[in-house]
């Protein structure tokens, strides 16, 4: 079992996912999550291992999400009792099924590597990618006609001027080094993915002319404008090693700024993109409830509703109308 645990964290971590890992640290029986069990939330919201059923799994679901969002982690605590005073990093839940004991799960976001794209071949590119890659980023370098041994150690080459064959997200950084070697067509594929940043290295004539052309190409201007050019902190940088750090240090000081460093943002839009039913969220708990896997469905007015466990349904039947004014599918 804890083979299979490692496997699973591996093969994610080798496809740069995000997930986290769920582990209960304490237990009071009769709870069926036992000390020492794990779990992976994988990026779907789906738990592949053991931590609980019922209320207690789909509480790990909740808080797994809100983990990879902030990218902090948490001790949660699911019982019958819950303290009055809130602790930072600690969540509490009263359990609302039927079980008892009391469980406690630590709760961990892992999430992928910090992802560097770097247009061009030019000694400022080359530096910033060696550099790139001695801070821990995953790198991808972009260039026409490159060779293995172009960027010795990058992660990922690609020999053409275009970024479709990339795994992009909306925490990759964005880095055009091109210096006069099809500059506005790499600006184009840069301003055509999602990404946290576009730098642009250039002169200030330089950046000026390429700007109007992406201009007068039709591009949104709001997109030319969030092209950072000059690239770079100003550090006073004469050397390519110098300007590649005056950059990587920009990047640096934007990641650690972001309100959501992962780019993550809900396990409802990442199963909707996979083709997966949404989470239908239990009007009485307000934790998300896989429709495929509900512990209850009954029918009111037409609509169905989902729950997590036998106290959620019970109370729901002796007050629906309280609860259906809540939310229901999100």
């Amino acid at each position: 079992m804890f083979d299979e645990y490692i496997n699973i964290i591996s093969e994610l971590r080798k496809n740069n996912e995000a997930f986290a890992t769920a582990t209960v640290v304490r237990r009071e029986a009769p709870s069926s999550g036992k000390t020492g069990d794990k779990a992976v939330i994988n990026k779907y919201g789906e738990i592949i291992g053991w931590v609980g059923g019922g209320c207690v799994k789909s509480i790990i679901i909740k808080e797994a999400e809100d983990a990879l969002k902030s990218g902090k982690a948490r001790l949660v605590k699911i019982g019958q009792n819950s303290s009055s005073q809130k602790q930072e990093g600690i969540m509490e839940y009263k359990m609302t099924c039927q079980g008892e004991g009391t469980v406690e799960v630590f709760i961990e976001p892992v999430l992928p590597i910090p992802h560097l794209v770097v247009m061009g071949k030019s000694a400022i590119a080359k530096s910033l990618v060696k550099i790139g890659k001695a801070a821990g980023y995953r790198v991808t370098a972009v260039t026409p006609e490159s060779k293995p041994d172009t960027f010795p150690g990058v992660d990922e080459l690609i020999s053409q001027l275009s970024l479709q064959p990339i795994k992009m997200s909306a925490a990759s950084f964005i880095v055009v080094c091109t210096q006069g070697e099809q500059d506005e067509t790499a600006l184009e594929e840069a301003l055509k993915v999602s990404s946290a940043y576009v730098g642009f290295v250039a002169s200030k004539k330089k950046r000026t002319a390429v700007f109007e052309y992406l201009k007068q190409s039709g591009i949104d201007e709001q997109k030319i404008v969030a092209i950072k050019s000059p690239a770079g902190i100003d550090i006073n940088a004469k050397k390519p090693d110098e300007v590649a750090i005056s950059i990587l240090a920009e990047i640096i000081q934007l990641q650690n700024s972001m309100t959501n460093a992962s780019g993550f943002t809900r396990f409802d839009e990442t199963r909707e993109a996979a083709g997966k039913t949404k989470y239908y969220i239990n009007p009485v708990c307000g934790v998300p409830i896989d429709v495929n896997n509900p512990k209850h469905i009954i029918e009111y007015k037409g609509e169905k509703v989902y729950f997590c466990c036998d106290g959620c349904k019970e109370k729901f039947e002796a007050a629906p109308e309280k609860y259906m004014k809540k939310e229901g599918v999100k």
